[in-house]
């Protein structure tokens, strides 16, 4: 079994809806179903949407690389779907990502300021362009500008709703109630 990696590009077929949480809801919708069988196939890879364009780039096993590229070419979410980059690869480079997100960043602001692009067209990047994008997505971690999506069971904090100092006072205030409610009872 050989690796190969694969990027492509698309255009959207549905209507942009208002962003929730950082992720267009048809993007998070995709990247749901991507990260679930994406882990059972063993493909790694990243993602951006923008302009209403996708950039995907894939790492795997070739049969499963080229059965999902297949799926994702019939998808009717996307449509004009090209191959931007195709070759064998010899070791993965997205290692522990089953399908890493990149929002909106300066990274992408900077990357299409410098090749001098008002919109985002991965369909007509060079192959040098594509390349800079795969490093992008890749790099793009190390200041907290994506959305991880690490592979099932990895484990990952969970933000705190409460402060912590409330949360405490909350568990006071509930074992004296609780307390009240015996003492109450037993005056009956």
């Amino acid at each position: 079994m050989s690796l190969i990696r694969l990027a492509y590009a698309s255009e959207a077929t549905f209507l942009a809806q208002p962003v929730d949480k950082g992720v267009e809801p048809n993007v998070a919708r995709i990247l749901m179903a991507s990260r679930s069988n994406n882990t059972k196939n063993d493909i790694v890879g990243g993602l951006y949407y923008g302009d209403d364009r996708f950039f995907q780039y894939l790492e795997g096993e070739e049969g499963a690389v080229r059965a999902l590229y297949d799926r994702i070419a019939g998808d009717s979410r996307h449509r004009n779907v090209i191959t931007l980059l195709e070759e064998p690869l010899e070791a993965r480079t997205f290692a522990n990502w089953s399908m890493k997100y990149v929002p909106l960043s300066s990274d992408v602001k900077g990357f299409l300021n410098r090749h001098g692009m008002k919109r985002f067209r991965p369909s007509d990047f060079t192959r040098d362009q594509c390349e800079e994008m795969i490093k992008l997505i890749r790099d793009s971690s190390q200041e907290g500008r994506v959305v991880s999506h690490d592979v099932a069971g990895s484990a990952r904090p969970t933000p705190a709703v409460l402060p912590k100092g409330v949360g405490v006072g909350l568990a006071v205030a509930a074992i004296g109630v609780v307390g009240a409610m015996i003492y109450a009872s037993t005056m009956l």
